[in-house]
């Protein structure tokens, strides 16, 4: 998104506070809690322990997790299915994972598990995530940008760019890690986009995310609140198709709309600004 677009995105939208973290980068403190052995099924999902273990620390070491017995992840179906592998130490820091990976038998029968509706560019984003505590493209520190992929365009016209983080974070959400939610989520800030692809971040939005969700759903509707007048301009007849398509979206956006005026007659009756206040009708005596 623009910078000013992405300044009132990110003040509608009630998530983490990223300028307190500016990198975005998820770290590994030391005191963090971590599983107590490779083999824990997600009783601390979305901790990821790459620290040494110790007495004061008893989390394993990262080559206990590479230790652990391989998972093969089927992504996708028909032409479009991948062959993925990952450790199960790392996979179980997720509840879902967890539970597959507990019907397992050790007989040394195959571990595979099916995720036939998933895309494989975001899967890949979250055994990334498993493994090094970030995806690429990675939040540049200290700025709301992200370093530069030179396969894509600077400015995302399609909102495929916008949709690539939006697809991670649906995908922690299933896999219930918190931590990839919410740098998914920051990294969609960082995205330098038109209102087209604006346009096509938000039906995914709406197709994808739960109706009570406030972190990436709730901006959205916030962000064409207050900027429809100029985007709508430029993309009026896909913002008419989105309206049809998800009623709820236009809802949204009218109730936004909506608030927002009455909140600034309920101003404007507090602080009346100078000469602007109603007379009572003089009458007139004979």
């Amino acid at each position: 998104m623009p910078a000013d677009m992405a300044e009132e995105f990110n003040e509608a939208a009630p998530v983490e506070d990223h300028a307190a973290n500016p990198g975005g980068d998820v770290e590994m403190a030391e005191g963090e809690p971590a599983a107590a052995t490779a083999a824990d099924n997600g009783a601390n999902a979305g901790e990821l322990p790459f620290a040494e273990g110790g007495e004061a620390d008893p989390r394993p070491t990262f080559v206990s997790y590479l230790t652990s017995p391989v998972v093969t992840l089927i992504v996708g179906s028909g032409e479009n299915e991948t062959i993925l592998t990952a450790h199960q130490g790392l996979l179980t820091q997720s509840p879902f994972f967890a539970e597959a990976c507990a019907a397992f038998a050790n007989d040394g029968s195959p571990r595979q598990i099916e995720l036939t509706n998933d895309e494989t560019d975001a899967v890949g984003c979250f055994l990334e995530f498993l493994y090094t505590g970030d995806y690429f493209p990675k939040k540049l520190p200290g700025q709301r940008t992200l370093e530069p992929d030179p396969s894509l365009p600077e400015v995302d016209e399609t909102g495929e760019q916008l949709l690539k983080h939006a697809r991670v974070y649906t995908l922690a959400e299933k896999f219930g890690v918190d931590k990839l939610k919410s740098l998914a989520s920051s990294k969609i800030h960082c995205v330098n986009s038109t209102a087209k692809g604006e346009i096509t971040y938000a039906r995914y939005v709406y197709q994808y995310t739960r109706k009570d969700d406030t972190t990436v759903r709730a901006p959205v509707a916030n962000f064409w609140a207050t900027r429809s007048h100029t985007l709508r301009a430029e993309a009026e007849e896909e913002f008419r198709g989105l309206c049809l398509e998800f009623p709820q979206f236009g809802y949204d956006v009218l109730t936004r709309v909506l608030d927002e005026k009455l909140k600034r007659e309920r101003n404007e009756k507090m602080h009346p600004a100078p000469g602007s206040a109603r007379k009572r009708p003089r009458h007139s005596q004979v």
